[in-house]
């Protein structure tokens, strides 16, 4: 399974091109087609999602005790370790799709398994942050329309970027499933917690 993540999102781009291309030609008894201008800025609303979800990733990776960042919830699923290290480099692959090239050095064969120290793992995450940053953030309005052919019809930048915001969600979701298995609260959750009893606190 681990092999089709490539064939996966080329699916995927091409499942949101058609998606969009079809809603632009649906017509139908109460159904208009839009021509108005899209309003929506996924430039400035990608990069803060996945700002949120990367500092979620690196304080769960510094949450997670030592001695479970290789534990996994089965022989054939990936460990702690290697979750955060996939989303590390899937960020690299998933631009790469409309072109953007990773940082010299970087191998994909075995970039999972590469470490399992804590400190090592973060720097990754936050590489991987720091090159995401830079690539969607160097694009104009005009490059999330960007067509390309390769990936599906209809297919662009934009949905490029989509992908990449919903699969930083589902990995996310996946480490925390992983904590919650080790007993181990998101820091952002015991923030919460903290902040709430303290308001209950200074109620009394």
């Amino acid at each position: 399974m681990k092999r089709l993540w490539p064939a996966f999102l080329l699916l995927s781009v091409g499942l949101c091109a058609l998606a969009r291309d079809g809603n632009a030609q649906n017509s139908g008894p109460g159904v208009a087609e839009d021509h108005t201008a899209p309003s929506y800025d996924l430039k400035a609303q990608s990069l803060l999602d996945l700002e949120t979800i990367e500092k979620k990733f690196t304080d769960l990776a510094n949450a997670v005790p030592a001695d479970k960042l290789t534990w996994r919830p089965s022989p054939d699923a990936r460990s702690f370790a290697e979750v955060f290290l996939h989303v590390a480099g899937e960020r690299y692959g998933i631009l790469g799709l409309m072109g953007a090239e990773p940082p010299a050095g970087f191998t994909r064969q075995g970039f999972e398994k590469s470490t399992t120290e804590r400190a090592q793992i973060v720097a990754e995450l936050n590489r991987s942050w720091e090159f995401t940053k830079k690539t969607i953030g160097g694009m104009s309005n005009a490059d999330f329309a960007k067509l390309l052919p390769k990936l599906g019809p209809q297919a662009n930048a934009g949905d490029v970027v989509y992908i990449l915001v919903a699969d930083a969600h589902e990995h996310l979701g996946q480490a925390i499933a992983y904590a919650r298995e080790n007993g181990v609260v998101p820091p952002w959750t015991v923030e919460k917690q903290n902040k709430t009893a303290e308001k209950k606190a200074g109620q009394k």
